[in-house]
């Protein structure tokens, strides 16, 4: 079943065309990744179809309904979550009420959806009252991947979440994203780690310039001759 469907989308900053009529489907219950060099159209991408971004033409369907247009709220309520670059949480908040506030258009009792991220991060628990601002780039990663459970997605994209950490720190976020999707969670991952990516990944999709190019299953794309030359030769 397909989950997300990309038609036809074109987005321009000014005079530039940064998306040039791509299109890609979504399998319900894939991991899914766009990888690309900087200034590819990875991030346009998520931007766009969260509603961050209006594009100037194409559709995006998700779950059956036209979404290109909506509003990011709108897009949010229906189970389609953004985890952004560079994290982006509220540093002057608590860690609890950074996740209140991933929430907001929810008014049902959040204890449950709390615990559970607590069960995922239990470094979060621990620092529930610490102020987000004070935490380690891995731990406000983490809290960025918890407020975005908060509205459980049926869909979470994820925009560049190894960015800035150690490898090791790196190790465990693949490894949470493995068990969102072994929870029935749908990942679309932009990511510049594209070994640690197209490892996990059921199908990719290469962005070249605002153009698809290559596109497989990620073990095959994994061991394409070009894709190693042009973007696993210093992957860690």
């Amino acid at each position: 079943m397909i989950l997300l469907r990309v038609q036809d989308l074109r987005v321009s900053y000014g005079g530039i065309e940064a998306l040039k009529g791509i299109s890609f489907d979504v399998e319900k219950g894939q991991i899914v990744t766009l990888i690309g060099a900087n200034g590819a159209g990875k991030s346009t991408t998520l931007r766009t179809i969260a509603g961050l971004i209006k594009p100037n033409s194409g559709t995006i369907t998700y779950d059956g309904n036209v979404i290109s247009g909506q509003q990011p709220q709108q897009v949010v309520q229906q189970g389609l979550c953004l985890v952004p670059e560079g994290r982006r949480v509220f540093p002057n908040l608590t860690v609890l009420e950074n996740l209140r506030i991933g929430a907001y258009l929810r008014n049902d009792d959040l204890t449950a959806d709390i615990e559970h991220v607590y069960k995922l991060f239990p470094r979060l628990k621990e620092r529930s009252w610490q102020l987000a601002g004070t935490l380690s780039g891995g731990e406000q990663q983490m809290l960025a991947v918890g407020r975005a459970l908060m509205m459980r997605p049926k869909l979470l994209m994820m925009d560049e979440p190894s960015l800035g950490l150690a490898p090791i720190v790196i190790r465990s976020i693949f490894q949470i994203i493995e068990t969102l999707h072994n929870e029935g969670i749908t990942i679309l991952l932009v990511e510049q780690n594209a070994n640690a990516a197209l490892k996990i990944a059921d199908y990719a999709f290469v962005l070249e310039t605002g153009m698809l190019g290559m596109q497989g299953e990620g073990h095959v794309l994994l061991n394409d001759p070009g894709i190693k030359s042009a973007y696993l030769g210093k992957s860690k």
